[in-house]
């Protein structure tokens, strides 16, 4: 049977995934969270945007790939190091998708703008970066933020809930507005948006 880069290329990025020693119990089944991740990722661009470009589509995919092997914590505390992190971890999840996707045929210009995705340059002005950082935003409003809310202070919880807000595109916020939510949570995406 004949398969397609892509094919290929996501079949070999999803072992890649599912080498995360990190466990989710979905549905009774325990999963490797950064698989799970990678699926909940491609879930919202499906509904984001359904006639997504390949090179988009495995740009979403796969801007977590390996996370776990450079932990937030190799870093320092606070807003400094983890933005270092943050942009550590787009490097190397671009570069390990990119070298994945030459093994599978794709050209070297196809490669470098997944790599760039990931990177999330372009922020704002490219819709497939932006189409990266949607996901990731929903990503977590849907199955973060309620875990995160309780764990920060409620000022700078606010303060995250806007510049995530910022970075999104209007049809994520739509999504957004959609999801479930606590009472709780639902507050304080109301008083971070007044």
């Amino acid at each position: 049977m004949t398969t397609t880069p892509i094919d290929q290329a996501q079949a070999r990025l999803d072992a890649l995934h599912a080498e995360d020693p990190r466990r989710v119990e979905v549905d009774g089944a325990s999963q490797p969270q950064e698989l799970w991740h990678a699926g909940r990722m491609s879930a919202w661009l499906e509904r984001l945007d359904p006639e997504a470009p390949e090179l988009v589509q495995l740009a979403v995919h796969n801007q977590h790939l390996k996370r776990w092997e450079v932990p937030r914590s190799d870093y320092e505390e606070g807003r400094i190091g983890y933005l270092t992190w943050r942009r550590d971890q787009g490097k190397r999840a671009g570069q390990l998708a990119a070298e994945v996707m030459r093994a599978c045929g794709y050209s070297d210009a196809d490669a470098d703008e997944v790599a760039r995705m990931i990177r999330k340059q372009g922020l704002g002005r490219d819709p497939g970066t932006q189409a990266v950082e949607d996901c990731a935003c929903l990503v977590f409003l849907e199955n973060y933020f309620a875990d995160f809310s309780r764990q920060v202070d409620h000022d700078h919880l606010i303060r995250i809930v806007q510049m995530t807000w910022k970075k999104m595109s209007p049809a994520a916020h739509q999504l957004a507005l959609g999801l479930p939510m606590s009472d709780e949570a639902r507050a304080i995406v109301e008083e971070a948006l007044g």
